[in-house]
């Protein structure tokens, strides 16, 4: 078939949306991880390529039969790993007819809507995180090109400052310039601090406290050129927030600029139940966040928010005979890549239907749910690491042994899914609630295949040790 008549895309896309409501629909009744025989299934897809064109159809029903049955259920609402949410129906909606539109959001001449609607987005996103008036917006792939993206725009504007040009002369040569990050950052910082050239090791590494928080007590006095502070808003493993008044006084003291990695931690500026984490977090230079975490737009969103667009300008202008006069705000100069989906579409989605209320209910309530699974796992004799502030929960069995059991315990049954970390240099099991569709039920099914995860890794042990 070498073309599609409109009424045959038609009742493509119509089979295509009557297969993902069906899925979806699936997720309450299924395992979270997929069973042996559906990762068996996968098998189908080892086929020669095809040589003739064939059915669309056909293809849609073999990744729908051989793949829906071997995905992580994450857009249900018993998946805890990797702060992962679960895509919200309106921004799934909204993302399927953007796709539709096949927009490329660089230039407004390429796409009026999306040009409009970054622009809303920009604004909305300025007032619901209470943001200073005139930051910028980007829209990349995740925290980790939105981190990269950020530090690109700090990098070059320390430099700046020192009289040195980053974009016309490179590094070579270039004064110096040092970061400073807590002992815990993430590591897509390190990551994106080694994609722009300043080195994963090359940063002042101030120690963190019992919660993984940068101690202020411990900022270096003796940094006087250019300096960037990068500070996090959520620790992955225990959601603890960093100091920020500290790290803001302790940058504007030396004019250096203070970076915030919010890859999920950023959204808790929506909730003023949690303004003592969040004080001073508003007073950095840049942001970055990834709306696929704990907004629940679908993968691939990081936002990157700068204080002063000319910064992000300064790093990322394109320069090209057949681009036209500036019309605006033009993401393409902005921002890493050209050619850009429009991402804002989906953000500009859940924003809309959830309105400031319902963003900041979606936060209280998974916040809640955490602290009710903390409480059920305690009751039951597991250890909770950290104080649970935001959405994380940080569990311990009696050894590290049986914590490794109790995890590979928890994937296998299947009720819920939560993954292995390693905290203080020991394993422990790390539970994320982030999805919009976690109920009350869900916490407490999921407490409960836990608790008896962690029995039955108990009596395996003791039968062991009594054969042995």
């Amino acid at each position: 078939m070498s073309s599609l008549t409109g009424a045959e895309i038609q009742v493509l896309l119509a089979e295509a949306a009557g297969r993902a409501g069906r899925y979806l629909a699936s997720l309450d009744e299924r395992p979270v991880a997929p069973d042996s025989a559906a990762l068996a299934g996968l098998a189908r897809f080892d086929e020669p390529l095809p040589e003739l064109p064939g059915d669309p159809a056909a293809t849609l029903a073999l990744l729908d039969e051989a793949g829906s049955p071997a995905t992580m259920a994450s857009a249900g609402g018993r998946y805890f790993g990797f702060v992962i949410g679960g895509t919200h129906p309106a921004a799934l909606a909204a993302s399927w007819l953007a796709t539709a539109w096949d927009q490329n959001a660089a230039l407004p001449v390429m796409s009026p809507t999306a040009a409009r609607l970054h622009e809303v987005v920009t604004g909305w996103l300025g007032q619901l995180l209470g943001l200073p008036a005139g930051s910028a917006a980007i829209f990349v792939t995740g925290a980790t090109m939105a981190n990269a993206a950020a530090l690109t725009a700090a990098r070059d504007q320390q430099l700046a400052r020192a009289g040195w040009d980053v974009q016309a002369d490179g590094l070579f040569g270039a004064p110096e310039l040092t970061v400073v990050v807590g002992d815990k950052a993430h590591s897509t910082v390190f990551k994106a601090l080694g994609l722009i050239g300043l080195g994963r090791d090359r940063v002042r590494r101030i120690p963190a406290d019992d919660q993984g928080r940068m101690r202020a007590d411990c900022l270096p006095a003796d940094v006087t050129g250019p300096a960037v502070i990068c500070v996090q808003a959520g620790e992955v493993n225990t959601g603890a927030f960093d100091p920020f008044p500290a790290a803001v006084e302790w940058a504007r003291h030396r004019q250096a600029w203070v970076h915030v990695d919010g890859a999920f931690g950023l959204w808790a500026l929506t909730d003023p139940s949690r303004s003592h984490l969040t004080a001073g977090l508003a007073d950095a230079d840049s942001w970055a966040t990834d709306g696929h975490k704990w907004l629940n737009v679908p993968y691939d969103c990081g936002i990157a928010m700068v204080r002063r667009p000319q910064d992000l300008r300064r790093s990322f202008a394109s320069v090209a005979g057949y681009l036209p006069p500036d019309t605006g705000f033009e993401a393409i100069h902005h921002a890493p890549q050209a050619s850009q989906r429009a991402r804002q579409v989906e953000v500009w989605a859940v924003l809309r239907t959830l309105g400031r209320q319902g963003v900041a209910d979606l936060i209280v309530r998974t916040c809640e749910h955490a602290q009710a699974m903390a409480d059920y796992l305690r009751q039951a004799g597991l250890e909770v690491l950290n104080d649970v502030v935001l959405n994380q929960v940080l569990v311990r069995a009696a050894t590290d042994d049986l914590t490794l059991a109790m995890i590979e315990s928890v994937q296998q049954d299947g009720t819920c899914w939560c993954g292995p970390t390693i905290w203080e240099h020991r394993p422990a099991m790390r539970i994320s609630v982030s999805g919009w569709a976690t109920s009350d039920e869900d916490i407490k099914k999921s407490a409960d295949a836990i608790t008896a995860a962690a029995v039955r890794s108990q009596q395996r042990s003791e039968a062991r040790g009594a054969r042995g």
